[in-house]
């Protein structure tokens, strides 16, 4: 059965077909450590560990990477607040990334490159796009001339008036034109920087993810995911500076979930809505917040609030003790008499197993993937409840939940 994924670069779902049969390459924006992780983070890592699983279920080997941007405004910022260094700050909350999201289930990653690792990388990467033409210095700072690029705006699918409208640009008369990005930010006072063709400073933001993928996965590769506040301008500024530089194509299929909302508003730090996960963590556990994360089709914005964690706890309560009165009776009954498993699956299990993998086939559709598991749970809590209880269709349903959930 073919995969389907929905590709914000053509905007329409397409077969999937990894560059190299049996071998998917995935890289996914990281966060930038300057504060505990929230809500909204766990949606992006959460959405993208299901969809890794899941090409691992149908076979294909994984290769994921996902950076951290250990090198920030932000983080330079919240050192001089705590009177601490800028790596101990950014390492602290590195660590307290792997404990929160480590709790929720999630694989690791098979790389995750810091930006302050890679700067080699990131210089020659800007020497070959100003050798090129695509970039210009100017004291110190140099940046990528969007108008060079005949691609610019193709993931967005935005007008460079529509994008210049859209986005906060500082004003900068020595620019070509407002959309130029920075490649590299010439040093400041008591900031951190290093040597380079142009004098001392330090990365851009846009030049870190594509150095740092092309190290790990090459300069083409298949999955590129993270949030949707990420399409424009960092993506869009990925592909730009990507594509310039090797002159192939960057990513394949570029993949974006939805945010995390409080009243139908992005959860985020600036607006000042958001909950950490270990506040949330203190309320409810890890495994019913991976719950309430995939119960939405991963594209749709999710609306947080208790009333929803509650219905999360309560499905997850009745998944599991499913699954335990199964077990209990199934001891119960095979204590009493010998039993084998059955010859042919019951229909309706072969029927819920084919239907879940139709939906994640859909665009890695959680959402209705997991009405199908209910179902099964339904019909195997009224066998449960039979006086005398099908043996069968329930190790075959305990196997099927098992696999599916």
């Amino acid at each position: 059965m073919a995969l389907f994924v929905y590709n914000t670069l053509t905007q329409k779902k397409e077969e999937f077909k990894p560059r190299s049969p049996g071998k998917v390459k995935m890289y996914v924006c990281g966060t930038t450590p300057y504060d505990h992780c929230h809500l909204g983070h766990a949606r992006c890592y959460v959405v993208f560990d299901v969809i890794r699983k899941y090409l691992e279920y149908k076979g294909y080997e994984v290769i994921y990477a996902q950076n951290f941007t250990d090198i920030d405004d932000k983080i330079i910022n919240r050192a001089q607040q705590l009177g601490s260094k800028i790596e101990d700050v950014a390492e602290k909350y590195i660590s307290g990334y792997f404990e929160v999201m480590g709790k929720l289930n999630i694989k690791e990653a098979n790389f995750y490159p810091k930006t302050t690792e890679y700067i080699q990388e990131m210089i020659k990467l800007i020497e070959k796009l100003i050798n090129r033409g695509y970039a210009y210095v100017i004291d110190g700072d140099v940046y990528f001339e969007i108008a060079k690029f005949d691609g610019y705006g193709k993931l967005s699918h935005r007008s460079r008036e529509e994008m210049q409208a859209g986005v906060r640009i500082e004003v900068n008369k020595r620019k070509r034109n407002p959309l130029d990005f920075a490649l590299w930010k010439s040093a400041k006072p008591g900031e951190p920087c290093w040597e380079s063709p142009w004098g001392k400073g330090r990365p851009g933001w846009h030049i870190e993810c594509s150095a740092m993928s092309m190290r790990h996965l090459g300069a083409s590769f298949d999955i590129h995911g993270g949030g949707q506040d990420l399409i424009f301008p960092h993506h869009e500024n990925e592909i730009a500076q990507s594509e310039a530089v090797t002159g192939k194509p960057f990513a394949s299929y570029w993949l974006h979930n939805g945010f995390v909302t409080v009243n139908r508003e992005k959860m985020s730090k600036s607006l000042g809505n958001f909950f950490t996960l270990q506040e949330i963590y203190e309320k409810y556990s890890p495994d019913v917040v991976r719950f309430f994360l995939i119960s939405q089709y991963y594209r749709s914005h999710i609306d947080f609030s208790d009333d929803k964690m509650e219905e999360a706890r309560k499905s997850l309560e009745r998944f599991h003790n499913t699954l335990e009165n199964i077990g209990f009776l199934l001891k119960g009954l095979k204590a009493g008499k010998k039993s084998s498993p059955p010859k042919r699956e019951d229909s309706s299990i072969s029927e819920a197993k084919e239907k879940f993998i139709t939906a994640m086939d859909d665009d890695f559709n959680t959402a209705r993937a997991l009405g199908y598991i209910f179902d099964l749970v339904g019909k195997a809590n009224k066998k449960i409840s039979e006086k005398n209880p099908d043996l069968p269709f329930l190790l075959g349903a305990d196997r099927a939940l098992r696999s599916m959930g």
